[in-house]
């Protein structure tokens, strides 16, 4: 890092280096255009129309009596040295001249002779001066040629430059020498500053500068002073009220995301980071990226306390309530916050509740119709109906009681696991016995349905730890829905094993299937694929999702896998007595 010294230096050696170019650029431009100026204005002196019609004349003895008229001119100026005058033909060739050069080279201004107008044209780039003039006699057509390679231009430049290189020379010395000493001045109270300075950043504010002139420098000093007495106050004031909102900010459950007026993060709380999904990188992150498609940061500038914008945001499964609001510094919209607020659950509880009560009063609804309707048809007969036929209606109405009361249990249950309030009378059993009483139990069913069903369950597999109640109640419904939606005269077969820690049994039918898109969404809640057998059997819609609370209440699984029109397996799994769930 180059000292202020230094600095100096160089800023004083660029301006005299600057200076002395810029004056002798135009001193030796100068001289190239004095020169240029003064070599036109003799040549117009000089061929005048007098010299002209000389040269016409003189065109009958030819080109060398041309030359020697010329040669006479004094204010042509031949005999300075590289200037020459040259006679041309008509084709460019040198009939004679004042040096012994055969051929000139073909310049602008000879090949405007050529074309019957004066040549008198010339820049200070080029290496030469020239004039061209076509004359034409009773002897012919010539062109008078003046010739100058600016040798006496060039010396006289030469010596310009000469002396400008040497005015610079001793200009920079006197520079630096004066640089140094003005460096000096200045740089005793600076390093004085810069020393307090360093201290005052370290948090060192109990030493003050000495004052040790009147100058501006002086009073800077003593600003400085005054600065670090305030800056001392303030930055106490300033430690206190960071640590209240630091902590504050960093312990808040909602996410609170702070942006200027540019759009770029100035503050960010890690409870934002983790409801955004993302981390929140001041240096890369901007008001668009983040809520671009929510709200537009001109727009949330604009408002007015206490005016502030809502909006919301899904990430990923996430459900966000956004709150946005300027704040100002001095009247002028300086930025935005934003504060975020987790609604996930709450929009899950919402939409739960609502399709718990739609598909309730959907269940509900079909049963009491029915009840009411029979009812009604019974109680305006007033005994009228066949007995057989009341009979009947009363069937239907106790049918349909059994049916909500099936419902409400169901719900109940579920209620009960939702709450953590099912309790479970957890014992040790063989799981093979458990298999060979559901067997038992549905067997009869099966028969009436014509179907063959069979068990292969090894008397060795090995004990569980649970709620036999309840496990059987998990098999029977797998059973039970084999029976159902397999049409009669199918096949039914429930197996078992072990795999490691867990033991396993399948329940393999032949039976109506189940379509691929319905399977993502059997464990629903009063979720059906057919729901009219469904209804028709007594189904409730619920025996899935009670089935899968059981079993993640034991640690188990269960899948279903299932091609329509050929049949479904369902596989139950748990631990093992003496395995690791």
């Amino acid at each position: 890092m180059r000292s202020l010294r230094t600095k100096l230096v160089l800023i004083m050696v660029l301006l005299i280096l600057a200076l002395m170019t810029v004056v002798g650029s135009f001193l030796i431009n100068g001289v190239g255009s004095f020169y240029i100026s003064q070599f036109y204005e003799q040549m117009e002196r000089t061929f005048s129309q007098e010299l002209i019609r000389q040269l016409q004349e003189t065109t009958a003895e030819g080109a060398e009596q041309m030359k020697e008229l010329l040669m006479a001119q004094s204010d042509l100026g031949i005999d300075i040295t590289g200037r020459n005058v040259y006679i041309l033909d008509l084709d460019g060739n040198v009939v004679d001249g004042s040096d012994l050069r055969q051929t000139v080279e073909m310049t602008p201004n000879l090949l405007t002779a050529l074309n019957g107008q004066v040549g008198q044209n010339s820049s200070i780039t080029t290496a030469y001066m020239d004039l061209a003039v076509p004359v034409t006699g009773d002897g012919g057509s010539y062109i008078v040629y003046i010739f100058d390679s600016k040798t006496t231009v060039d010396a006289l430049t030469s010596n310009v430059l000469a002396i400008i290189l040497r005015s610079l020379v001793m200009g920079l010395a006197i520079c630096v020498v004066l640089s140094f000493l003005l460096a000096q001045i200045l740089i005793t109270p600076l390093r004085a500053l810069s020393k307090g300075t360093r201290r005052v950043a370290a948090g060192d504010f109990s030493e003050k500068l000495a004052v040790t002139s009147r100058d501006e420098i002086g009073e800077l000093t003593q600003n400085f002073n005054y600065m670090s007495q305030v800056l001392r106050d303030t930055l106490s004031e300033a430690e206190n009220e960071r640590n209240k909102l630091s902590t504050l900010f960093l312990h808040m459950t909602d996410g609170v995301v702070a942006f200027d007026a540019e759009g770029r993060v100035i503050h960010s709380n890690p409870a934002a980071s983790q409801m955004l999904g993302r981390t929140i990188d001041p240096a890369a992150c901007r008001f668009e990226e983040l809520f671009g498609q929510e709200a537009d940061l001109r727009f949330v500038l604009a408002l007015q306390s206490p005016e502030f914008l809502e909006a919301e945001k899904t990430v990923g499964d996430r459900s966000l309530e956004l709150f946005m609001a300027p704040f100002s510094s001095e009247g002028t919209p300086s930025g935005v916050i934003a504060v975020i607020h987790d609604v996930t659950e709450q929009r899950k509880n919402e939409q739960t509740r609502r399709e718990f009560v739609a598909n309730v009063s959907h269940e509900l609804r079909t049963p009491l119709t029915n009840v009411k309707s029979y009812a009604e048809t019974i109680e305006s007969a007033a005994g009228d109906l066949p007995p057989e036929l009341e009979q009947q209606f009363l069937g239907v109405i106790i049918s349909e009681a059994d049916r909500m009361t099936r419902i409400v249990q169901d719900l109940l249950t579920l209620s009960k696991f939702d709450y953590g309030k099912m309790e479970m009378n957890i014992s040790r059993f063989p799981f093979a016995q458990a298999l060979q009483d559901v067997y038992e139990a549905e067997a009869i069913d099966a028969r009436n349905h014509g179907h063959t069903m069979t068990l292969d369950a090894p008397a060795s597999l090995p004990e569980v730890n649970g709620d036999r109640e309840r496990i059987e109640q998990v098999l029977m419904n797998v059973v039970s829905n084999a029976i159902k939606y397999t049409p009669d005269g199918g096949r039914i077969a429930i197996t078992a094993g072990t795999d490691g820690a867990h033991v396993w049994a399948k329940v393999a039918d032949n039976g109506i299937g189940i379509p691929e898109k319905d399977l993502p969404r059997l464990f629903e809640r009063f979720y059906r694929v057919d729901k009219a057998r469904s209804r028709e059997s007594g189904g409730t819609g619920l025996g899935l999702s009670i089935a899968r609370e059981i079993l993640e209440q034991h640690k188990g699984d269960i899948r279903i896998e299932s091609v329509s029109g050929q049949g479904t397996t369902v596989t139950v799994t748990l631990p093992t007595a003496g395995g690791n769930p």
